[in-house]
C-alpha cells in the first residue's frame, strides 16, 4: 500500500491555556477519511512553560502524537521557526492558539490543497466574542477579516499564518523562515512576500474556517489604537527598500487628525465606528512615521 501523507499542525502558544486545552482536545479528534496521518507540534513561547500541563494532559489521550518544545526568548518568528524545525510529514500547517476549527477542518486543507495543487493554502479566520460586542465595534466590523472567493491568488499583503496549509517542501528549499526581527508581529506577510516573489502560489478556500476568539481585552480602545500603531511600524519594515512610500504618512496623518474632531463630534449622528476608523488608519500611519525614526511607541512584546 502506498504510504499516506503526513501532515504537522504546528501550534505556537503564549499563556493562553484555556484556549490552547480547547484547541487540542478539537484536534485530537480531525476526520482524515484516511486520506492522510497527522501529528501535533506545540512550540510554547513562554520560558516558564505554562502551557506544558495543558500539553502532556492532551498528549496523553490522543492518537495523534503532540509534541512540545520551548522557545524561551520572547518572539513570535523565534517560535515558528522552533515548530517549522520540528515538524515532518509532507504538509505543514499553521493555526493560533486563540483559534478553533471543526471535525473537518484538516480534511478541507488537505482536500483543497489536492484541487488547486498550489503551494499552500489559506481559509477564513471568524471572530467569536467573549462578550456582545459594542455596537460601534459591531457596526465597523473591526474584527471581520476579509473574505475572497474560493481558488483567489494570495497577493502577500493579504495573506496570515492564522489558518494555512503549506507544503513542507518550501521550507527545505530556503532556510529564511520567519524574520526574527518581525519579533512582535508582521512576520507571516513578511514571510509569504518573499515566498511569493520566489514563485510560490498560495490559494484562499471558504471551505475551512476557523472561529478566533477576540476577548474583553481586545475589543478595548487602547488595545486597537496600539495593535495599529504595531501594524504600522511593520508595515515601514516590509517597505523598507522603498522608503518613500513612508513620506506618504506624514499628509495623510495631517488630514486624518484634523478630520478627527468632527467626525467625533458627529458620531451621535454618523456612528462612533466612522470615528474610530479614521482613528485607527490615522494611528496606521503614525506607525509608519515613528518606525521611520526609530521611535518605538509599544513597548510591549505582544498586543492581544
Amino acid at each position: 500500500m502506498d504510504k499516506k501523507p503526513l501532515i504537522c499542525v504546528c501550534i505556537c502558544t503564549y499563556k493562553r491555556p484555556s484556549l490552547l486545552r480547547e484547541l487540542l482536545h478539537v484536534m485530537r479528534d480531525q476526520v482524515a477519511d484516511d486520506l492522510f496521518d497527522y501529528c501535533i507540534v506545540v512550540v510554547d513561547n513562554d520560558r516558564l512553560e505554562s502551557g506544558r500541563s495543558i500539553v502532556e494532559y492532551e498528549a496523553n489521550r490522543s492518537k495523534p502524537p503532540i509534541l512540545y518544545f520551548v522557545e524561551p526568548e520572547r518572539n513570535i518568528a523565534l517560535a515558528r521557526n522552533k515548530a517549522i524545525a520540528n515538524s515532518r510529514g509532507d504538509f505543514v500547517v499553521l493555526i493560533d492558539d486563540d483559534e478553533v476549527p471543526d471535525s473537518s477542518w484538516l480534511l478541507n486543507m488537505y482536500r483543497s490543497q489536492l484541487r488547486f495543487g498550489a503551494d499552500g493554502v489559506l481559509g477564513p479566520v471568524l471572530p467569536r466574542f467573549e462578550i456582545q460586542p459594542p455596537r460601534w465595534l459591531s457596526n465597523g466590523r473591526f474584527y471581520q477579516r476579509p473574505i475572497y472567493p474560493t481558488g483567489y491568488i494570495m497577493p502577500w499583503r493579504f495573506t496570515l499564518t492564522a489558518n494555512c496549509l503549506l507544503k513542507r517542501s518550501i521550507f527545505e528549499k530556503n532556510k529564511d523562515w520567519f524574520d526574527p526581527k518581525y519579533g512582535n508581529g508582521g512576520e507571516d506577510r513578511d514571510f509569504f512576500k518573499r515566498m511569493i516573489a520566489r514563485g510560490n502560489v498560495f490559494i484562499w478556500t471558504n471551505e475551512t474556517p476557523v472561529v478566533e476568539w477576540v476577548s474583553r481585552e481586545r475589543m478595548e480602545k487602547i488595545v486597537m489604537l496600539k495593535r495599529a500603531l504595531l501594524r504600522g511600524k511593520m508595515a515601514y519594515r516590509s517597505q523598507i527598500k522603498g522608503p518613500g512610500r513612508i513620506m506618504l504618512s506624514f499628509p495623510a496623518v495631517i488630514c486624518y487628525t484634523l478630520g478627527l474632531p468632527l467626525l467625533f463630534l458627529l458620531s451621535p449622528l454618523i456612528g462612533f465606528d466612522v470615528f474610530m476608523k479614521q482613528l485607527i488608519r490615522n494611528c496606521d500611519h503614525v506607525g509608519k512615521i515613528c518606525a521611520l525614526f526609530g521611535i518605538n511607541l509599544v513597548k510591549e512584546g505582544y498586543i492581544t
